[in-house]
């Protein structure tokens, strides 16, 4: 079981699902993990904290075939490379966010970001989820060609804009045809706004709203894209390299 959003899955089982609306949080996560044999964990997500992850399975066959390998890559099996900070901080955020107000909170403020973004006009994909927005981004930049990436021009004229790093869920996202060696264009082209922290605040999000919209208002002017210099031929957009165009 993929675990990196399973306090937010647990909200919505919790809030939409019939039978579970009087199940605690934690009471719905042990059910779900009681269907599986083993899950990973990207601790930055639904750990909400700065660093850290692990996989856990109850099939002792799997787990000494895993520490075989946690040692010469990671780090000793107590710990698995992570220091003694981080996993306090882990312990402390796993148990904070399978508590329904602190979940509550942070999915209310996707939800704020959403209605911010309604006033403007800006198009993302509905109904918004738990823990992110993602803007339409082949809509606001409209004149920029799909051949020159939209999402990751408009992830680049947002951090540009204010400082504000998203990520681009798109064509360069979707890698090539591995026979035809051609860019994928037939998908979404998204900019994901990852807003799941516990550092955040509403006018965090009014900041994020304003820039959006700054970016918005001169969309007409944004004709050109990026080109891709470099790439990895595997997983290309972690360290894919660019150049603006025009």
């Amino acid at each position: 079981m993929d675990s990196a959003r399973f306090a937010e899955n647990s909200y919505f089982i919790k809030t939409r699902e019939e039978g579970y609306a009087d199940k605690t949080i934690k009471e719905i996560a042990r059910e779900m993990y009681s269907y599986v044999d083993a899950m990973t964990m990207s601790a930055k997500k639904d750990g909400v904290v700065n660093m850290g992850g692990f996989i856990a399975t109850n099939r002792e066959d799997w787990y000494e075939g895993a520490k075989l390998f946690c040692i010469p890559f990671e780090g000793f099996i107590t710990y698995g490379g992570m220091n003694g900070r981080d996993l306090n901080a882990l312990a402390v955020g796993l148990d904070e966010n399978t508590e329904f107000e602190m979940l509550e909170t942070r999915i209310h403020q996707v939800q704020y970001l959403a209605k911010k973004l309604d006033e403007y006009g800006i198009p993302y994909q509905r109904p918004v989820g738990g823990h992110a927005l993602f803007i339409d981004a082949d809509k606001v930049l409209c004149n920029v060609p799909k051949e020159e990436f939209p999402a990751q021009t408009l992830t680049c004229e947002l951090y540009l804009e204010a400082g504000i790093r998203g990520c681009e869920i798109g064509y360069i996202l979707a890698d090539r045809d591995p026979v035809t060696r051609e860019n994928r264009f037939g998908g979404l082209d998204l900019l994901r706004l990852c807003i799941a922290r516990r550092v955040y605040t509403d006018n965090h999000m009014n900041v994020i709203a304003a820039a959006l919209k700054n970016v918005y208002d001169r969309r007409n002017e944004i004709t050109r894209g990026v080109a891709i210099e470099w790439e990895a031929p595997l997983m290309r957009h972690f360290t894919v390299k660019l150049k603006r165009l025009g």
